[in-house]
């Protein structure tokens, strides 16, 4: 009996194919998919494997520029200046950002406040 070998996907070709002139946070997330696997890298950056799948082709309905922002904070190591902590990943400030108001510590109070007071990174709308 024979083990039948799984047939590998090209992530990039599949980005260059759907997006034409693929932006690079879509080639980096088709390279990260390649070097591990797309379920893994979508666990890495909070989506599900159909979600990087249909981005990676261009077809996602969702905010897509919400995936650029984590595949360039997690991915392609990208930084921000906060006004409260100061240097900080891209991804940390989204984590900071997506975390409710609970007063179990003055810091996060006050990191709470600092991302819904007009912080030019924030993503909040409204707050």
């Amino acid at each position: 009996m024979t083990v039948a070998a799984r047939k590998t996907t090209d992530f990039v070709a599949r980005a260059r194919e759907g997006w034409g002139e693929a932006p690079d946070w879509v080639i980096v997330l088709a390279e990260a998919c390649a070097t591990t696997t797309q379920a893994a890298v979508a666990k890495q950056l909070g989506y599900s494997a159909s979600a990087i799948s249909a981005t990676l082709v261009n077809s996602y309905r969702g905010d897509v520029g919400e995936i650029a922002e984590r595949v360039r904070g997690l991915l392609m190591a990208a930084e921000v200046e906060c006004p409260r902590k100061g240097r900080m990943n891209r991804n940390t400030c989204l984590q900071w950002q997506a975390k409710p108001f609970a007063p179990t510590s003055s810091d996060r109070v006050a990191m709470f406040r600092a991302c819904r007071s007009g912080c030019p990174h924030s993503k909040l709308k409204g707050a």
